[in-house]
């Protein structure tokens, strides 16, 4: 499930996007507004920052890091993801350990999409048409990616809007299975079993370690 959550993530951060209304260029603010168009915008310009620093990032692929914090992470809700991970657990922390865990969960969903971008070849990723979103408070923003001599991978993601009404992800769900959830489960019981502090110092640890590529047998396997 790790591996075929990262590759998920891969394809639709830099996937080439197919557009039924055609995408925004890249270098037009983000319409955060709107969360269609937040999302296939997002994606877009992901696209084109992992093509025009391709040469940096053959260099040294931690540039991947500097990519997913510049072009994705201003548009995740990570601290309402952070909260979330934490569960019933967020009540018996301080106010500094809570800004804490924030932090290292942060550094934690770059590294964790830095090190997808690794697996990303050639896919396409389809955007289904919008839906009206006037009164509502999370939407889901259904995309398909397309490989060829594979079955379509249907996802999800999910967008909140937030109180100046504007709009940030803060879930992927893929064929069903939520990687907010899924994260939740496994940090919780980390916590519960550890404490909040091992927690916090695991996190950042995992953020330090290094990009790799990955085998090729792993990334067939994917």
């Amino acid at each position: 499930m790790k591996i075929f959550f990262s590759r998920v993530i891969a394809l639709c951060l830099v996937g080439s996007v197919v557009i039924s209304q055609g995408a925004m260029a890249a270098n037009d603010e983000v319409n955060t507004n709107d969360p269609y168009e937040m999302i296939k915008q997002v994606s877009n310009m992901t696209f084109d920052r992992f093509k025009s620093d391709n040469t940096l990032i053959n260099n040294d692929l931690s540039h991947l890091k500097v990519i997913v914090r510049e072009e994705l992470m201003p548009y995740v809700d990570y601290k309402y993801a952070a909260y979330k991970v934490m569960g019933q657990y967020l009540s018996d922390t301080t106010v500094d350990q809570r800004n804490r865990f924030v932090e290292a969960f942060e550094g934690y969903l770059v590294a964790t999409y830095a090190q997808a971008l690794t697996e990303y070849t050639d896919q396409k990723v389809a955007f289904d048409p919008p839906r009206d979103f006037s009164d509502e408070k999370i939407v889901e923003v259904n995309v398909q990616i397309l490989e060829q001599g594979r079955p379509p991978i249907k996802i999800q993601f999910k967008a909140r809007r937030l109180k100046d009404n504007t709009w940030k992800a803060f879930d992927l769900v893929a064929e069903g299975v939520s990687l907010l959830a899924s994260k939740q489960s496994e940090i919780s019981n980390l916590i519960r079993q550890q404490g909040i502090e091992a927690v916090i110092t695991m996190l950042n640890d995992k953020t330090q370690q290094r990009i790799d590529r990955q085998p090729a047998k792993e990334a067939a396997a994917a």
